[in-house]
């Protein structure tokens, strides 16, 4: 089950951060944070490859003791980072691929709402949406 959602623009600040619980917001906003330089890196390191590719999951970022960090960039450079719980063994990495894509596409419904000003932070019912994306497992 996903602990944290980021959704990060291509200028590197947040546009939507949410974490369950919330009681360690403040550490999940460090490891999104933390993780744009792996991002940035895996980005680089993929160069003309990443062009190329029509889906852009990054995969694994870096794992701690307790949660791993995952991360996906769409083609305009908007970056999705999920924080997943270590314990979840049974969480394979289709399903994550496939959290991201719900996210992704959660994102653009966001972007063609005709009153939200891009690079404005989310919100409305975009974030009820978000929280049933976290709340499941990767499972359709």
């Amino acid at each position: 089950m996903a602990v944290c959602v980021a959704v990060i623009a291509k200028e590197n600040y947040p546009l939507y951060i949410r974490s369950i619980p919330t009681e360690n917001e403040l550490k999940f906003h460090y490891m999104v944070h933390t993780s744009l330089d792996v991002v940035d890196e895996k980005i680089s390191a993929m160069g003309k490859a990443l062009v190329d590719q029509r889906e852009l999951y990054l995969g694994l970022l870096y794992p701690t003791e307790d949660y791993k960090v995952y991360g996906y960039v769409t083609n305009s450079k908007v970056k999705f980072v999920m924080v997943v719980d270590s314990s979840n063994t049974a969480l394979r990495d289709n399903e994550i691929r496939s959290m991201f894509r719900k996210l992704h596409n959660s994102y653009t419904d966001v972007m063609c709402n005709p009153f939200y000003n891009p690079g404005d932070r989310i919100q409305s019912r975009w974030t009820k949406r978000m929280l049933r994306v976290l709340a499941s497992s990767g499972h359709s």
